[in-house]
């Protein structure tokens, strides 16, 4: 491992491989995790793990305080372009990065840890997901109403985040909840589903998440609801916790 300024970085052990039109783009067994941003690392590739051939010089560049200059390069797979795909920093100050290529998350079609494809970012090994089933008395209040009401909750640890408390439905006030349209996708759960709670004539839009097909270690919250401990008032066992301050707040 390795701290140099903000931006930590480390060697992986995952086989990591990246597709984009159908073709193969990378394949390694030494990924580097490199934690541009602060919650999960982004992946950088060997650059003799990369097909060089897919990749064009660009006229594009970019400079970052950490990592140096980046020179970027267009992905040409058959007939399709993909432009400024992917990037290098031949001259920075992190050597690991000088003979790594950063190909864009998103400009790829799929990104897969050996065999298990992964979405929206790679996952971080300092994060832990624990699902475990609970007796706990969980109550759920929104402008003085009781919304939810469980003695059978299953809580999800997530590292950084506030425990959340997800409830058989049963246990819910579906009929103040109406479905939308939004969804959000994590590594770690999968894909969300997300409701508004309609109390009095006034919305509270998106408060309420559940997942219809959670990731295998996830399995446990599946059509189970949550709601945001930001934005709603919990008792717990007849305690108030109160609303913890996150980037959800």
């Amino acid at each position: 491992m390795a701290d140099r300024g903000r931006v930590k970085v480390e060697t992986g052990h995952k086989r990591v491989r990246a597709y984009a039109a159908g073709r193969l783009v990378a394949d390694t067994t030494s990924p580097l995790l490199v934690w541009e941003a602060p919650y999960y690392p982004t992946y950088y590739v060997p650059e003799q793990d990369v097909h060089r051939e897919l990749l064009v010089d660009s006229t594009h560049t970019e400079h970052s305080p950490s990592r140096g200059d980046a020179q970027f390069f267009h992905l040409h797979v058959g007939d399709t372009q993909i432009t400024d795909a992917a990037q290098q920093y031949p001259s920075s100050p992190i050597d690991e990065l000088r003979h790594a290529i950063r190909l864009d998350w998103d400009a790829m079609d799929a990104w897969f840890e050996e065999d298990v494809q992964v979405y929206v970012h790679p996952r971080s090994p300092y994060t832990r997901v624990d699902v475990l089933a609970s007796s706990r008395h969980v109550q759920v209040e929104i402008d003085g109403v009781t919304v939810a009401d469980s003695h059978a909750p299953v809580l999800l640890f997530e590292t950084g985040l506030p425990v959340r408390y997800y409830l058989p439905k049963t246990d819910v006030r579906m009929d103040l909840l109406v479905a939308t349209a939004t969804e959000s996708h994590c590594p770690y759960k999968g894909t969300a589903e997300y409701y508004s709670v309609v109390i009095d004539g006034a919305t509270h839009d998106d408060l309420v998440w559940w997942y219809r097909y959670p990731l295998p270690e996830s399995i446990g919250i599946a059509g189970r609801v949550a709601f945001y401990n930001e934005k709603v008032d919990l008792i717990i066992d007849g305690r108030r916790p109160g609303r913890p301050q996150t980037k959800f707040s």
